[in-house]
């Protein structure tokens, strides 16, 4: 049901105030008893909770669902000064094993003044999931819709009218409220049950307009807040999809030329664009005779192009792509199928097939892909003529013939069930100078361009770094971004102005307090 224009007029202010309400309980901490998320060690002093959020913030004494929250409380108390609430992207991620990855490249400075807290967005991971039945988990490459080899959408179509009718029979009422602005109300009280007047934040990817959100929606309850990795407020979805066609293009040559550099190892190519058309003749000859992959969806161009996009995200990603393009090519090349250790990897960690691979009992298999569809279609209305599509795919594809298409193609948004219940959250400037924007120059997935964008909507509030290197993600990898990152969640001096961080200022760190797993931001 549309709200009535007085509501919408008024409705983010009212539903910010309802947010800030009466706090309930204290939550009761305990064990976590769930599995942890792939590729995290959980700390053993990791407690989890949960406690209960109105579904719709316009009835707060309506339907209730379940948040869970983690918190690794610092050892320092008498140098505590709150909470670090934290975000890994998605949207569609699970959040509490995020303290436990932080708790790892923090300096001791920052660990002695807060309780890291986690938690897993509504509709997401223990969280009161949300479902689409969808079982088995259907390819990457079609949930991010790639054409077919022809440019042809009309599969893509198929799955965004059957998907987009499942996800209502499956999660009925539950679906429309889980929304970035309803998380940010989720934050605030979570926020208000610990017993904080502010919280501070580290949120990386989409939790970078989940944490701008916050910002407007409650300008005086942030602390001392980090985005890294940023999205653009203003292109919220289909707009911020469409600039991976640029940023794909930006980051690409990073791999051509480490491949390349590597031609006695991989038989790629000897020059970047050698490594170029090995790309180019494998995904048209995947495209015309897809591969058999014992275990998991057959190996056809738009995988190999997801494969791609995905390992981009992080430098030390590169030798994996490299051996699977390298068992791909020899594949190809004899006919043979593939059942290569590499390929064996990726899938298992979920760059062929979209599911939840943390094997939890309570958590829908298809999860993180029917989040990432309930928050980016009820966050803003999306067109549904699908000749609009046809058109800019066809177009994409002429302009930007790497990513084939993908990010101007139909999603499940255009045959979405219900409209937005409320207008996208205006991102604005208003309130204290505390937020560091961290930025790559060369991010395949939120580009410095995008990064720009949240800069300019949060004027005199932030300040930013950008880094010269490629990858998604900033903090943790080695940058001059680390030590003003660490001084000011320490200190809260934040940079007088914005600063350029050269290549030959970062010293390479194989570590990262988080590693995105191209899902999709």
């Amino acid at each position: 049901m549309r709200l009535a224009l007085t509501v919408l007029i008024v409705g983010a202010a009212t539903m910010a105030t309802v947010a800030a309400g009466a706090p309930a309980a204290a939550p009761v901490w305990g064990e976590c008893t769930m599995p942890p998320q792939p590729g995290i060690e959980r700390d053993p002093r990791q407690q989890c909770a949960t406690l209960k959020v109105p579904l719709d913030y316009r009835a707060p004494r309506g339907r209730t669902i379940e948040i869970t929250i983690s918190r690794i409380a610092t050892a320092q108390p008498g140098t505590r000064r709150g909470i670090l609430l934290s975000n890994p992207g998605g949207p569609g991620d699970q959040g509490l094993d995020l303290p436990s990855a932080l708790g790892t490249v923090l300096p001791q400075k920052v660990l002695d003044q807060y309780d890291l807290v986690g938690f897993d967005p509504r509709g997401i991971g223990h969280s009161t999931p949300v479902t689409c039945g969808i079982d088995p988990a259907p390819p990457r490459s079609q949930v991010l819709p790639y054409p077919a080899p022809d440019g042809g959408i009309q599969r893509n179509v198929s799955f965004a009218r059957t998907t987009a009718a499942a996800c209502a029979k499956h999660s009925g009422d539950l679906l429309r409220f889980i929304t970035t602005a309803n998380t940010a109300r989720d934050m605030d009280r979570i926020r208000a049950v610990l017993g904080e007047p502010k919280l501070s934040y580290y949120g990386i990817s989409y939790g970078t307009y989940l944490g701008a959100v916050y910002l407007s929606l409650f300008p005086g309850r942030g602390d001392r807040i980090v985005l890294d990795s940023a999205v653009d407020p203003g292109l919220v979805w289909r707009d911020m999809f469409r600039t991976w066609n640029e940023a794909f293009a930006l980051r690409l040559p990073d791999f051509l030329t480490f491949a390349a550099e590597r031609d006695a190892v991989y038989h790629l190519g000897a020059t970047p664009d050698e490594v170029r058309r090995t790309y180019d003749r494998l995904t048209a000859a995947l495209d015309e005779r897809p591969l058999p992959n014992p275990g998991g969806p057959e190996l056809d161009g738009n995988t190999l192009r997801e494969i791609t996009r995905s390992l981009l995200y992080l430098d030390i990603a590169l030798p994996s792509l490299a051996e699977v393009w390298q068992a791909l090519a020899e594949a190809v090349s004899t006919g043979s199928g593939v059942d290569s250790a590499a390929v064996a990897r990726l899938s298992s960690a979920g760059h062929v097939t979209a599911g939840d691979r943390t094997g939890a009992a309570d958590v829908p298999v298809d999860n993180n892909v029917a989040a990432l569809y309930a928050v980016i279609c009820n966050d803003a209305a999306w067109p549904r003529n699908v000749s609009l599509h046809a058109r800019q795919v066809a177009a994409d594809r002429r302009a930007w013939p790497m990513t084939a298409g993908m990010p101007s193609n139909i999603w499940p948004c255009a045959a979405w069930p219900t409209r937005p219940a409320e207008p996208p959250v205006t991102v604005t400037g208003n309130g204290a100078r505390n937020v560091l924007i961290l930025q790559n120059t060369r991010d395949p997935s939120t580009s410095l361009r995008s990064a720009r964008g949240l800069r300019a909507a949060l004027g005199r509030r932030a300040a930013m770094i950008t880094v010269d290197q490629g990858g998604h993600g900033v903090f943790g990898l080695g940058s001059c971004a680390d030590e003003a990152t660490n001084t000011f969640l320490a200190t809260g001096e934040l940079q007088a102005r914005d600063r350029f961080c050269s290549a030959g200022d970062t010293v390479r760190s194989a570590a990262a307090p988080y590693i995105p797993p191209g899902w999709p931001l």
